[in-house]
C-alpha cells in the first residue's frame, strides 16, 4: 500500500488536472481511493496480525525482564539485601543487559499504537510503516540483550566450579544470536 501511495496520482496526473473530473464526476485522488479499498482493508489486517504477534512478543519480554530483576543470578545478601555478586563484572553484564531489555521492549507502545490506529489510506504512507519499523527494532535490540543477559547469568553460575561447562554451552548462545540475526534481515526487507 505504501509503495502505491508514492506513486500514486501526484505522480501520473499533471498538477493541472489533478482537480479534474471525470465523466463520473470524479478526481484521480477519488479514483484511486475507489480502486485500491481492497489493498488499504489488507494492509490494515497485515498491520493488526503483525502488530497483535509483536505486541505477545514484547509483553513476554517485559514479564521475564521485569521478573529477572527481583531474582538476581546467585541471591542476595539477607543481611544488607544487596545482591552477592554485585562488584562481579558478568554481574554488571547481566544487570545492564537486563534494563536495556526493559527499556527497549517499550516497543510495546509502538505496537499498541499500531493497532489502536485509524488505518486511513494516508497512514500507510509514513506514520504506519515508521510505527512499525520503530517497534521491530526496538523488540530486537530488546531480544538481543534479553539474550545477553541470559548468558551473563548461565556465565555466572557456571564460571566458579565449571569453567569447562561454558564451551558445550556456546550453542545455546549461538543459535538465538543467528534466529535475532535472519530476524533483522528479513525485516530490513519492509522499508
Amino acid at each position: 500500500m505504501q509503495r502505491e501511495l508514492q506513486w500514486a496520482v501526484e505522480n501520473f496526473v499533471h498538477p493541472s488536472r489533478q482537480e479534474q473530473q471525470n465523466k463520473s464526476n470524479k478526481t484521480p485522488r477519488q479514483v484511486f481511493t475507489e480502486s485500491h479499498k481492497n489493498l488499504v482493508r489488507e494492509g490494515e489486517k497485515w498491520m493488526k496480525e503483525t502488530a497483535s504477534s509483536c505486541t505477545i512478543v514484547a509483553a513476554l519480554i517485559i514479564t521475564v525482564v521485569f521478573t529477572a530483576v527481583f531474582t538476581v543470578p546467585s541471591g542476595d545478601d539477607s543481611a544488607k539485601g544487596t545482591p552477592i555478586l554485585m562488584h562481579k563484572p558478568s554481574f554488571m553484564v547481566f544487570v545492564i543487559s537486563d534494563a536495556f531489555a526493559l527499556f527497549t521492549s517499550a516497543s510495546l507502545l509502538m505496537f499498541l499504537a499500531i493497532l489502536t490506529s485509524r488505518y486511513a489510506e494516508e497512514d500507510f504512507l509514513e506514520s504506519l510503516p515508521k510505527k512499525l519499523i520503530i517497534g521491530l527494532v526496538t523488540l530486537f535490540f530488546s531480544i538481543a540483550s534479553m539474550m545477553v543477559a541470559f548468558g551473563a547469568t548461565l556465565y555466572i553460575f557456571l564460571s566458579p566450579p565449571w569453567k569447562w561447562s561454558i564451551i558445550p554451552n556456546f550453542p545455546s548462545w549461538l543459535s538465538p544470536c543467528i534466529l535475532i540475526c535472519s530476524f533483522a534481515v528479513s525485516s530490513v526487507r519492509l522499508k
